[in-house]
């Protein structure tokens, strides 16, 4: 008779964990050029996400992480559209309001993981400041 407290861990969809496979490629990258690793994955409300949330030095740092097997599947910056944006600084606005502390700065970088779990990482390129805060959106200082 099998336990109900002892299923098996779903495992995700290739996507899902060629995703979070990235994020991990592209925070070890960011540590080792200095930035401190504040949340992975971090839920605000109920569509908003966040890959990354960094510090470097006194800068808050909102990271979008584009995993492409290669660049056939298009580049990181075209992939973070208006929509994208308008969902990160939706969710950046948020994480600022629970925070209830201003930060000295804030801004929103992309990171672009190329390659496939299997067969590791081609190359990873960091975008700095990619896009400023949604015009509709103020900060809640």
């Amino acid at each position: 008779m099998a336990s109900w407290f002892r299923r098996k861990k779903k495992e995700l969809p290739e996507h899902l964990a060629t995703g979070v496979w990235g994020e991990r490629q592209a925070e070890a990258y960011l540590k080792g050029l200095g930035f401190r690793i504040l949340g992975r994955r971090i839920r605000v409300g109920q569509k908003d996400e966040l890959d990354l949330l960094a510090r470097d030095g006194n800068c808050l740092v909102f990271i979008e992480v584009k995993t492409r097997r290669d660049e056939s599947f298009g580049r990181a910056a075209s992939a973070v559209d208006r929509d994208k944006r308008y969902r990160m600084s939706r969710a950046a606005v948020r994480y600022l309001k629970k925070l209830r502390r201003k930060p000295d700065f804030i801004r929103f970088d992309v990171v672009e993981v190329l390659g496939r779990r299997d067969a590791g990482v081609e190359d990873i390129r960091h975008i700095p400041n990619a896009f400023p805060l949604d015009s509709q959106f103020k900060l809640p200082w």
